[in-house]
């Protein structure tokens, strides 16, 4: 039967990488034991490496479960406690939240605290330069609270920073070699740590980002910055003994586990732990669905998720290296092969098929050629594809080509706030302000979070 499930894993993952949807590392385990384990493309597209089951994935926010463990160790040996402010800790912290926002606030992204990474500029003007953990909380530490901590989840980079910043301070150690010391050498996981872009390292997978129907190398990122909320580098198989520990003692009690795997706040999908997304995955084409603790990563040039599902004690572990796509899709499909269930099989994208013809033939050809793949049933649309392309043509100039692809979005996703952000910038940027207002109060009104989208439109109207 073991062998009857692996095969049709590797049917349906192979399916997703010729269609360019999945090219990495992967691994499957059914009741404890690995069933499934093994590479897909490209590990470097310029030498022609293979992805493997032992290649290194940059592993973006999955970093967050490693700082939550290791906070929580440190509230075993009673040097943290969860419901002390981050002042406690770090006294020369300044700014709004340093007495009001606790431990337990960053680790369940529940602070208020504006996330760096979406900050205007982040990526093109502060992501290349190196900066120690005290030198880089200074450009957020004195940000306005966005809202009351703990009043609700919102999504943030910054308060993992703080936690590995907090990590450093309470051990007198760097972040790194706290999480040598108490997690990755118990473990005896050789093939995980921080990643450097300096250090040689063996089978070090490289990064890349879709560009039409090809790649291109995924933009530098110093890996100081990510820090203690996205700088680990890990393989599946390295992955699978960290799930393994986590079903017995050995780096967390019992009591530390049921906080981190607690439904401590909703998160808008189900409820966020201490590190993990606690929620539940489908099972077939029925309502019925199982329990599972998980979380996603992306970091330049690639995207992750892991998947535990502790009643079954099964688990599935993705890591793609080239960029954004639909892991979550592929680890529905394999768990409906856990199941005994037929997975559904994937579709081609629209969005990759679009992209060139906009690009080379132009909106007229763009949209006829939108209408012949919606057309077709061996096609599919998904949203953050089209997203994506519509931001490369605005990047590469064809901010009129861009336009038309948000404007497509907003119809076919009509409830997705995000939709409107975007035709937002794409109206910004071609100078049509009415247009491009009208649209960032819509993503507003639909998503009162939308940080990006009220200090675009603040900068709008100051025009």
């Amino acid at each position: 039967m073991a062998q009857d499930k692996s095969e049709k894993i590797d049917n349906l993952l192979s399916k997703y990488h010729e269609y360019n949807q999945f090219n990495g590392s992967v691994l499957v385990a059914d009741d404890g034991k690995v069933i499934f384990s093994d590479g897909y493309g490209m590990a470097n597209m310029e030498y022609d490496i293979a992805n493997r089951s032992d290649t290194k994935h940059r592993l973006g926010s999955i970093t967050k479960q490693f700082t939550a463990a290791l906070i929580l160790q440190l509230v075993e040996e009673g040097k943290l406690e969860l419901d002390k402010p981050i002042s406690t800790y770090l006294p020369d912290y300044k700014g709004p939240a340093a007495d009001v926002v606790t431990i337990h606030h960053l680790l369940t992204h529940s602070s208020g605290i504006p996330s760096y990474t979406s900050f205007p500029g982040f990526f093109e003007e502060q992501s290349r330069d190196p900066a120690s953990p005290a030198e880089f909380v200074k450009i957020f530490a004195d940000s306005t609270l966005q809202f009351t901590p703990g009043e609700k989840f919102s999504y943030n980079n910054s308060g993992y920073f703080l936690l590995g910043h907090i990590i450093e301070q309470v051990t007198g150690k760097s972040y790194e070699e706290v999480l040598q010391e108490k997690i990755l050498d118990p473990l005896n996981m050789k093939d995980t740590g921080y990643d450097h872009h300096e250090t040689i390292l063996k089978n070090r997978a490289s990064g890349y980002e879709k560009n039409g129907s090809g790649y291109v190398n995924a933009p530098y990122l110093d890996m100081s910055l990510p820090y203690a909320s996205g700088s680990l580098y890990s393989t599946v198989e390295d992955l699978y003994k960290w799930d393994r520990a986590l079903v017995t003692n050995k780096i967390l009690s019992e009591k530390s586990k049921e906080l981190m795997f607690k439904p401590q706040i909703a998160d808008g999908n189900g409820h966020y732990g201490y590190g993990w997304s606690i929620g539940k995955l489908p099972v077939g084409k029925s309502t019925d669905s199982v329990p599972i603790v998980a979380h996603g990563g992306g970091i330049n040039g690639f995207n992750t998720l892991i998947v535990r599902f502790p009643q079954e004690d099964d688990l599935i572990v993705l890591l793609n290296n080239t960029g954004g796509t639909g892991l979550r899709n592929m680890a529905v499909g394999i768990n409906n092969i856990l199941h005994g269930t037929e997975a559904e099989m994937p579709k081609r994208s629209i969005a990759m098929e679009l992209f060139p013809v906009f690009e080379n033939q132009g909106i007229e050809a763009g949209m006829k050629k939108f209408e012949k793949l919606k057309a077709d049933d061996t096609y599919a649309l998904n949203e953050a594809e089209m997203n994506n392309i519509g931001y490369r043509l605005l990047q590469n100039g064809k901010v009129k080509e861009a336009i038309e692809v948000f404007k497509i979005n907003t119809k076919e996703f009509p409830d997705s706030w995000n939709t409107y952000d975007s035709l937002g910038e794409g109206y910004m940027v071609d100078g049509q302000k009415e247009k491009a207002i009208a649209n960032y109060e819509k993503s507003i009104e639909m998503n009162p979070d939308n940080q990006n989208g009220k200090e675009m439109l603040a900068k709008i109207r100051a025009q």
